[in-house]
């Protein structure tokens, strides 16, 4: 009897000690669930390959099928929408060209995941405008701002220009899912990707006739045109070299190619005017990129360290001159809006796009003055007239995983 009892005993112990471990294990991955939710600033996302594009010719530098990055919305962001354009400068010659198929920037064969950040982020209170809408990353892979559309293949570098068939294939995917029933849309691109989103405006527009409100944004991509032909030396070889490959003269608007060269055609500045949609435009009178490419790559850690020369000041002015004669008047800010900063820094939307490091002019968040803009609350036509020369990009945001928890933790520094 008192075996029996022993071992029922035991038997009690187990059982009781197996629910137990169930339980704990429960409860560890429900927490892990939760680290997962918490950590709504930053998380990454699995390409979609759309192949039905490769039917239309619509293909990548290698020829492989385009590709983009997609994140439901949620809420009543569920019927709002961000279509963002990628940037990755230019490739200028079939040697450039042929390198960019060995990565991400030419093939989809080499696209990973994405981490989406900044105007994506799921955090409410980092992001209150957009944080629940439905985002969308178009992945660059045709080396030419979406504007190529040229038939012919050379067989002896396999190299498709077509990035113009990549934009509207890409589109009509988005619109079977959703988007055409879009009461909120906004056609965003930076960088490289900010000239397509100027381009392509209208054509977005127009694909969503129930929209409420659909406007377009070029994020640090509005590269002027210079007058002055030492700063333009360098523009001028590389967009010649970039409508040349990509056929600029047939796939551009005929209202611009009817009245100066392909290449010029290129810039913003000159097809803007013709765009009927509200347009913002984001971009820092002293942008990193624009420097790079307009002085060479020692500029910037001088201008990082406040280490010009007088000449090489003299120039920077001229250079800030001659793109903000190139920004559209700001008589319609409703139609044209704008905010010009003097930070030496490139891209506006993703990292910087949290309170603690936002740009701000004259005590307006860059964050703030899109949003209220897109809203139609406020139309910003901003520019930072205090300083005359870049000033250094001294925000750092600096992120770490709590090992407890597995958290990503933020700490800002200015």
């Amino acid at each position: 009897m008192f075996y029996r009892m022993m071992m029922g005993s035991r038997s009690l112990q187990l059982l009781i000690l197996f629910v137990c471990s169930l339980t704990i294990t429960t409860i560890e991955c429900s927490e892990c669930s939760e680290v997962k939710k918490e950590n709504p600033n930053l998380y990454n996302i699995t390409r979609t390959i759309v192949h039905s594009a490769v039917s239309k010719g619509a293909v990548c530098l290698d020829g492989s099928p385009p590709a983009y990055y997609f994140d439901p919305g949620f809420g009543d962001g569920v019927d709002n929408w961000i279509v963002q354009i990628s940037g990755g400068a230019w490739c200028v010659n079939v040697t450039d060209c042929k390198g960019r198929t060995k990565t991400q920037l030419g093939s989809s064969k080499y696209m990973d995941k994405l981490e989406f950040q900044g105007i994506h982020s799921k955090n409410k209170s980092a992001n209150p405008d957009f944080y629940n809408w439905n985002k969308v990353i178009l992945a660059y892979c045709d080396g030419g701002s979406f504007v190529g559309d040229v038939e012919y293949v050379d067989p002896a570098t396999n190299l498709h220009f077509r990035g113009k068939r990549i934009f509207y294939a890409i589109l009509e995917e988005l619109l079977k899912k959703g988007l055409k029933n879009a009461k909120n849309a906004l056609l965003a691109g930076t960088s490289a990707g900010g000239y397509p989103a100027v381009l392509y405006c209208d054509s977005f527009r127009d694909s969503l006739p129930t929209a409420a409100r659909v406007k377009c944004l070029n994020d640090c991509g509005y590269f002027p045109h210079f007058k002055n032909p030492e700063l333009e030396r360098n523009w001028h070889d590389r967009f010649s070299g970039v409508a040349e490959l990509q056929g600029a003269a047939q796939s551009l608007p005929k209202s611009c190619t009817s009245k100066m060269k392909p290449e010029l055609c290129l810039y913003s500045q000159n097809i803007q005017q013709d765009i009927k949609t509200p347009l913002f435009i984001f971009m820092s009178a002293y942008d990193k990129i624009e420097i790079k490419y307009t002085f060479g790559d020692h500029m910037t850690p001088l201008v990082d360290a406040g280490k010009c020369s007088a000449s090489q000041n003299q120039s920077l002015q001229e250079m800030r001159s001659e793109f903000l004669n190139a920004l559209p008047k700001g008589d319609n800010p409703k139609l044209r809006g704008v905010f010009v900063d003097s930070v030496h820094h490139h891209n506006s939307l993703l990292k910087r796009w949290i309170p603690e490091i936002a740009i701000n002019v004259n005590g307006q968040l860059h964050t703030e003055a899109f949003a209220d803009w897109y809203f139609d609350r406020k139309y910003t036509y901003l520019i930072d007239e205090t300083n005359e020369l870049p000033l250094e990009n001294n925000a750092r945001l600096i992120w770490a995983v709590d090992n407890a928890t597995a958290r990503v933790i933020y700490n800002a520094t200015l």
